[in-house]
């Protein structure tokens, strides 16, 4: 046997694997995909467009009313809502400012961390990346989500994050509503309630309408996470506009190209 069938059968060893780990993995992650996708707590599509100013406009008044108070996004300066959203600098001032003095300085919460983990029992995370790490589906499923539960501490829990310390902060716009969840039967023949359980859940139902209709509530929560989805990655919108140039310049090159290709080949049969 020569050297080279030695390292031939040794690569495809490697390879054979490398294949067989992968599908083993994969099928034990092929659970996990299905209890995310269905049967269970239902994402719901965001549908957000970061290209839409108006939209990012709405949403950034949205964060700051309704998160701002105990959510930063520290790594987003207010001068920068000016300058992507399309925004003069009275308007951040008087629109968006409430506790900062300058526009060059960061969106940070007023509250001390100290204060809010006395008061919640851990300090409220910062949002400034919740769209890029959790993804702008969750987000919008997740402010969707609340429902009345009377032994939760805040006496609601959410389908997305079940046991959430976080309050439903936007109760009074979208109003109050219930989860109903599945009921199954044990070995002894007696009905369990799966309540609270997302893989179990059937359907909401408004115990109490809010201030905002339905589809109202909904564009609400769309813009404030088309704001939060911007606000992890602000240079997306630079480079949608500057893929357009690029599109438009491989195809001229892809004409140019074509054409010295028959000019060169014209002679040659």
């Amino acid at each position: 046997m020569t050297t080279d069938m030695i390292e031939a059968i040794y690569k495809s060893r490697i390879w054979t694997r490398i294949v067989l780990r992968s599908v083993t993995v994969a099928a034990a992650l092929l659970p996990l995909l299905a209890s995310a996708s269905g049967g269970g707590a239902i994402i719901q599509h965001a549908n957000n467009d970061v290209s839409d100013i108006a939209s990012l406009q709405r949403g950034a008044r949205n964060f700051v009313n309704y998160c701002a108070g105990c959510h930063s996004t520290k790594y987003i300066r207010f001068n920068k809502l000016q300058e992507d959203l399309q925004l003069t600098e009275e308007q951040v001032v008087e629109n968006l400012m409430f506790a900062a003095r300058r526009t060059d300085e960061l969106m940070e919460v007023a509250m001390p961390a100290d204060d809010a983990e006395r008061w919640f029992g851990q300090a409220p995370p910062d949002l400034t990346l919740v769209a890029r790490s959790r993804g702008t589906d969750w987000v919008y499923s997740f402010l969707k989500s609340f429902y009345l539960d009377e032994d939760a501490a805040t006496g609601a829990n959410n389908l997305a994050l079940p046991n959430a310390s976080m309050p439903h902060v936007l109760w009074e716009l979208q109003g109050l509503q219930q989860a109903t969840f599945g009921v199954t039967t044990d070995a002894n023949g007696a009905e369990v309630v799966h309540f609270g359980d997302p893989a179990y859940f059937e359907h909401f139902e408004t115990v109490s309408p809010g201030k905002l209709s339905t589809e109202e509530y909904d564009r609400f929560v769309r813009d404030l996470v088309n704001f939060l989805d911007w606000a992890g990655t602000p240079e997306q919108l630079q480079r949608q506009r500057l893929g357009i140039w690029v599109m438009i310049f491989l195809a001229v090159f892809l004409l140019f190209a074509y054409l010295l290709k028959v000019e060169i080949w014209k002679d040659i049969k």
